[in-house]
């Protein structure tokens, strides 16, 4: 019978040790200082179902002789993986070394440790372990997993399965836990990265809508670099043939739930395996010709919290917005009301605007919010070109950095946006800030409605700022030109904003041509908005529908689907914009056009 030396007794490792044990399966557990010593008397393990001491044999890394029969299952941390392989791989098990003769069983996050266990040993059986367990306090663990302890997927690296894994997995079961065996294990580890991405945010910051997005932007970005690397990524949840609905998790009596392993990290001091996690994005993405920012970002800040000491759950949102600037989309009126009244007011733009109505600066004189400048849409947020360059094209760096500074935009302080419709005309000034390079630009949330319905004081007449100092460049936010915007259609996800009648060619009325670019889908910004005008909560299921994919977004003259890209970002996904949009793609000839209900291939 094998006996499991299970190396590293944290929250993973005590609880799998624990159920071993308990199953009647032979296990050592080795541990070090004071969690050793305290184990050594009994592993206190808190289930759902009450407390037991359970005497699973715990050991000194240099207390454990191995035998032919033994099963290294190394649980340590992703960080500490090399050393523990170090260690183990060259221990003499009779005349050879247990490198050569045993199988080591690797549960580390990432993507790195099977790759280093290969290096050393002969035989090598990546897993990946879904454990809601927690380790704080020495001598003791949380395993909250109910009625299951744990899932393990588990296969040979880098790829197959064999009797052993067999072996392995059926043990695992004993042992009150999912398991399961694969034959393409680097695509399941790859498949549990997207889930907890985000533990260093979970760490460091405490729930909110913003944490929220910034793990959806984390996911976001993976999914990129992902499909640079040419990663295959398995779905757990999709692809098992376990009964999942048999794990889940049960309040542990007298406990309140703890954080995830990078919480649990930070709470003991420990080092966070980050490094392995948004780290591990950061080293995909470089190694084949990209950036990773915002991970990047998200390992750089929670390294600067393990230096500084940090508690956990310490730091508020608006260090998440230094961290991830671009997330901050939106902003509802009580917070802008909040934020007017403090030390650095944000700018405020009112933009004023809809098709076939002239009359914006009118509209802004009879009433706006404190403070607020108009801008003019037509002249100040778009430049002017041929039909083929669409009715309202990019206006030229230097005309929207002299019209930043004549609305008193500053380097230093923030922006906020707003108009009557939802934001659909205020989208293109927060994109066009943002794309020349502006870091803190927003929306407000419901606009000049939402303002009045909470009470916001108006003012008549013409604000004139003192002049702002902004420089602004381009190229911080993407672009498609219609070349870019046709293959996106065959390759990716090309929404098309406008109304679901112009978009089905029934209606026309400003364009040329009437129907949409081949293969684009419908996605009416409308749809963005809840009847009072504010942002869908549920924006990501609106997405997400539309399937995975390089996402990139027109509408009829690239001012509503500006308001798509935001509603994209304001979950944390990034699209591009064709500015031209329709009306440069219809006044072009030899462009193709679709119409109907269903994407098409064109005409």
């Amino acid at each position: 019978m094998s006996r499991y030396v299970v190396i590293g007794a944290g929250a993973v490792g005590a609880t799998l040790a624990a159920e071993l044990h308990l199953a009647g399966l032979s296990t050592v557990l080795v541990a070090r200082g004071a969690h050793l010593a305290a184990l050594r008397q009994g592993l206190r393990y808190l289930r759902p179902d009450g407390e037991q001491r359970v005497a699973v044999p715990a050991a000194a890394a240099d207390e454990v002789e191995l035998g032919p029969e033994d099963v290294l299952v190394l649980a340590t941390k992703a960080q500490d993986a090399e050393a523990a392989l170090a260690d183990w791989a060259w221990r003499p098990v009779g005349d050879r070394t247990a490198a050569e003769v045993l199988p080591v069983v690797t549960l580390q996050n990432g993507l790195e440790a099977e790759r280093v266990a290969l290096r050393r040993f002969a035989t090598v059986y990546g897993a990946v372990a879904w454990s809601p367990s927690a380790y704080v306090t020495a001598g003791e663990v949380e395993a909250p997993g109910a009625p299951a302890a744990g899932v393990v997927w588990l296969g040979r690296y880098p790829a197959g399965t064999d009797p052993r894994a067999a072996a392995i997995v059926a043990d695992l079961e004993k042992a009150r836990h999912l398991a399961e065996a694969v034959p393409d294990i680097t695509r399941w580890k790859a498949g549990k990265l997207p889930g907890i991405i985000g533990n260093a945010l979970d760490a460091l910051y405490p729930p909110s809508p913003l944490r929220e997005r910034a793990v959806a932007a984390l996911r976001d970005e993976l999914r990129a670099v992902y499909a640079r690397a040419g990663v295959d990524a398995a779905n757990l949840v999709g692809e098992t043939a376990l009964d999942l609905g048999r794990f889940g998790t049960q309040p542990i009596p007298g406990r309140p739930p703890t954080g995830r392993s990078t919480w649990q990290s930070l709470r003991r001091g420990a080092p966070p395996e980050t490094d392995f996690l948004n780290g591990e994005i950061a080293l995909l993405a470089r190694l084949h010709g990209a950036e990773a920012p915002r991970n990047a970002a998200v390992q750089a800040r929670l390294q600067r919290a393990v230096g500084a000491g940090t508690e956990v759950g310490s730091l508020e949102d608006a260090d998440l917005r230094a961290v991830l600037p671009d997330l901050d989309v939106l902003v509802d009126a009580a917070a802008l009301a909040a934020e007017l009244d403090g030390p650095n007011p944000p700018v405020l733009l009112d933009v004023r605007w809809a098709l076939g109505d002239p009359h914006g600066r009118a509209h802004h004189a009879e009433g706006h919010l404190p403070g607020a400048v108009y801008v003019d849409l037509d002249t100040e947020l778009a430049g002017h070109g041929e039909p083929t360059d669409g009715r309202h094209p990019l206006p030229e760096v230097a005309d929207l950095q002299a019209a930043a500074r004549r609305w008193g935009v500053r380097a230093d302080r923030p922006v906020v946006a707003y108009d009557a419709s939802g934001g659909l005309a205020a989208a293109r000034a927060w994109w066009l800030l943002r794309w020349a390079g502006h870091p803190d630009v927003r929306l407000l949330d419901g606009g000049l409605a939402a303002w009045t319905a909470a009470q916001g004081p108006l003012e008549t007449g013409e604000v004139v700022p003192e002049p702002g100092d902004v420089v602004l460049d381009g190229g911080h936010l993407p672009v498609l030109d219609a070349d870019e915007a046709a293959e996106l259609a065959r390759t990716g996800l090309l929404l098309d904003a406008r109304a679901g009648e112009r978009y089905r060619g029934e209606v026309e009325p400003v364009d040329p041509r009437a129907g949409h670019i081949p293969g684009a889908r419908s996605a009416p910004t409308g749809d963005n908005l809840d009847p009072d005008g504010r942002f869908r909560r549920d924006l990501r299921a609106r997405f997400a529908a539309f399937g995975e994919g390089e996402i990139g977004v027109y509408c009829g003259s690239g001012v509503t689907a500006a308001h798509q890209v935001a509603a994209l970002a304001s979950v944390g996904v990034s699209a591009a914009l064709f500015p031209g949009s329709w009306s440069a793609w219809s006044n072009d000839p030899a462009r193709p056009v679709a119409t109907g209900p269903e994407p098409g291939s064109g005409r």
